[in-house]
């Protein structure tokens, strides 16, 4: 599943081909994704996208009269290519740009989304989300003011958008792991040393992950290529039974709040 380093990737690749470029026309082959794809889209034929932003896992394409805002679901991928290439199977959606280029949308799984915001609102999907986790705003002291008194396992509560976006599964495991801090462990118990190492393994578990994406931009001007997320340098998860990188122990697994989760009994208290 795409996550925030993904997402953020996929923004990179695709800004140089269509920020400040005019949109000429937009095709969607299929009416429905999670949710039904608005006809208002429409109106972005002939504006000029002014920018491309990332809030949360959502893409917002920013024009002079409203937002397209894209999240990737479970399996969905983003690609600028030349207006020639015949669609396949799951390509879904293909924003035509004036320039030449196509942005096309493809999603075997279904489950990502196309939706519009007009200029001046902000759209439901967007409300009530807690700070970006590579901003300023994103502190311990912010977390741990969040947590008092929470008896919620700290890594539900690290992945709940409303405290922080974008802590997806993959990264939350890493971080904890980083921060040698159980996953188990309630969420109002950490001290504040803990929140400040915590913290600062998000953050840059994160930003490593982005940095790494970004070797693979090339991809996105390909006509047979795909975002190629990046190589995941991952030290603990999806490694059961695996030695712990650190102590040698096996790394254990568990399911908590229905995810898949993966720490070392030893290193993590």
């Amino acid at each position: 599943m795409p996550e925030l380093p993904e997402v953020e990737v996929s923004r990179m690749g695709i800004s140089p081909f269509l920020v400040g470029e005019k949109i000429k026309s937009i095709s969607v082959r299929t009416p429905k994704l999670r949710w039904d794809i608005p006809y208002e889209l429409h109106k972005l034929e002939g504006q000029v996208i002014r920018s491309i932003k990332r809030r949360a896992k959502y893409l917002l394409l920013e024009t002079d009269v409203g937002t397209a805002i894209i999240h990737l679901g479970m399996s969905g991928s983003l690609r600028v290519i030349d207006a020639p290439v015949a669609p396949q199977k799951h390509d879904h959606v293909d924003l035509f740009m004036c320039n030449g280029k196509v942005l096309r949308y493809n999603d075997p799984r279904r489950f990502g989304a196309w939706l519009w915001s007009e200029k001046g609102t902000t759209a439901s999907v967007l409300l009530n989300l807690g700070p970006e986790p590579l901003s300023n705003d994103f502190t311990a002291g912010y977390m741990q003011e969040k947590a008092h008194g929470k008896k919620i396992r700290i890594k539900p509560f690290i992945m709940d958008n409303k405290y922080v976006v974008g802590v997806g599964n993959i990264y939350a495991n890493e971080s904890l792991f980083s921060a040698h801090i159980n996953p188990n462990r309630p969420a109002g118990r950490l001290s504040g040393d803990e929140w400040n190492v915590l913290v600062a393994e998000i953050k840059s578990v994160l930003a490593h992950s982005i940095k790494q994406g970004g070797t693979t931009l090339k991809d996105f001007a390909q006509a047979d290529g795909k975002p190629g997320y990046f190589a995941q340098e991952l030290k603990i998860y999806g490694k059961a039974g695996e030695p712990c990188p650190e102590c040698g122990a096996q790394i254990q697994e568990q399911k908590i709040g229905q995810r898949n989760t993966f720490f070392c009994r030893i290193c993590q208290k």
